[in-house]
């Protein structure tokens, strides 16, 4: 008998933790504690349940044999949603992933972030060394993310509701407008942490040393920058994700089966 799909996407309790200044952050666990942890980090203006749930990847994860440990990234989902730019950069929310593992006194993960999740994860690979031994990295971007939205009409918008006109703005809003709960402001202070953060270096001295699944669209506009980077991590493999763009690449059957393979080892 087929399972009801309010079964397959029901989200278990969220436990908080609190990482960096005192923000809480939402996180989501499923599967026996003994069982080899994977971390999932989802992308912009998204959460958990939106990325990870309603896709099949924490179900998928969970029977065959993972711990599997869901965080929002803070200004998501259930997490707090501050407004202070300076707790939006790179560093600071690959921090907040390295403080939830110490909570749960998890002292090594596989990691799979997308998008926004894949660029922290390249700072949380590289910087944790042998405690992330693998990771999967789907849709990363190089350079700064979000850097092409136009700050100034989205403070407007938010301001008084004056019609954005910038074509890649107005996609980023109807994205962060499609999940309920999202915060503008919020998201909006994370868009100018970002910029306040370096850039990814695509350079073979500073790419994460262990093995990366790097796994991209074919219809995706980061997929070059996605090579680019695969290119310079030592033990990478490319992985295109068929018939794929960047806001659908996740709910891809290819894209969780190649991931699973290269997370068994």
């Amino acid at each position: 008998m087929a399972i009801p799909l309010a079964q397959l996407t029901q989200m278990p309790d969220a436990q908080f933790v609190e990482v960096g200044e005192g923000v809480a952050l939402a996180t989501y666990s499923w599967g026996a504690l003994d069982a080899p942890p994977v971390v999932l980090v989802h992308g912009f203006a998204s959460s958990t349940r939106d990325t990870w749930v309603l896709t099949g990847w924490a179900r998928m994860l969970e029977r065959e044999g993972f711990r599997v440990l869901g965080i929002d990234l803070r200004g998501h989902g259930a997490s707090e949603k501050p407004h202070d730019v300076a707790g939006y950069t790179v560093r600071q929310m690959a921090s907040d992933v390295e403080s939830v593992l110490d909570t749960f006194l998890i002292d090594e993960a596989l990691y799979v972030g997308y998008s926004l999740g894949a660029r922290i994860g390249w700072e949380v690979v590289r910087d944790l060394g042998d405690r992330i031994p693998r990771a999967v990295l789907g849709g990363v971007p190089d350079g700064i993310p979000l850097e092409h939205l136009d700050v100034d009409q989205v403070r407007r918008y938010i301001a008084d509701s004056t019609p954005v006109t910038d074509e890649r703005t107005r996609s980023y809003l109807d994205l962060t407008e499609r999940v309920p709960g999202n915060d503008l402001s919020a998201l909006l202070a994370l868009a100018l942490g970002m910029r306040d953060s370096r850039a990814v270096d695509p350079d073979p001295q500073n790419a994460p040393q262990q093995p990366i699944l790097f796994a991209t669209g074919t219809d995706d506009a980061v997929i070059e920058g996605s090579r680019s980077l695969a290119a310079a991590a030592p033990q990478s493999t490319f992985f295109e994700i068929p018939g794929r763009h960047h806001f659908n690449a996740p709910g891809s059957r290819h894209f969780r089966m190649a991931a699973l393979e290269f997370l068994r080892g």
